[in-house]
């Protein structure tokens, strides 16, 4: 039985969750609430070091700003492919205005980029909008 490490969105708390048992709703074991929204995670530099470092589950990073318009045109398509890729992809929201220090790190040169991260390391990446079902198959290839 594989076993995924999930840190809890509300608590930071690591979990072990079987792989089998992650679409049953897991909760945490800290703080007891669920491991899974549906929805993006608006996170910052600590919260995304967690989910990529410590946590064993592919990461579908959007790295945005608030006054970009394709950032915000593509935020419903982000929330849709959310709800459909979890609970084996943890699917976040770094805004590079408040967290231009992971911009940099990461190298955003152009608002939205998509990347996919897992064992904190970078998978792929993918700058522009896409729509929902784009960013399913592009996240899942």
């Amino acid at each position: 039985m594989t076993s995924e490490i999930v840190i809890c969105p509300h608590c930071g708390g690591a979990n072990r969750v079987a792989r089998e048992r992650l679409g049953d709703g897991p909760q945490c074991g800290k703080c007891h609430k669920g491991l899974f929204t549906g929805h993006p995670l608006a996170v910052n530099a600590a919260a995304f070091a967690a989910h990529v470092g410590r946590g064993t589950l592919p990461v579908l990073v959007d790295f945005w700003a608030p006054w970009c318009g394709p950032c915000r045109a593509m935020a419903p398509a982000y929330e849709q492919a959310a709800a459909a890729l979890e609970p084996f992809v943890r699917v976040v929201k770094v805004d590079t205005e408040a967290e231009q220090a992971l911009g940099a790190q990461y190298a955003i040169r152009s608002i939205p980029t998509l990347m996919l991260m897992q064992g904190g390391r970078e998978i792929k990446r993918q700058a522009g909008a896409m729509d929902a079902r784009r960013i399913i198959e592009w996240a899942r290839g």
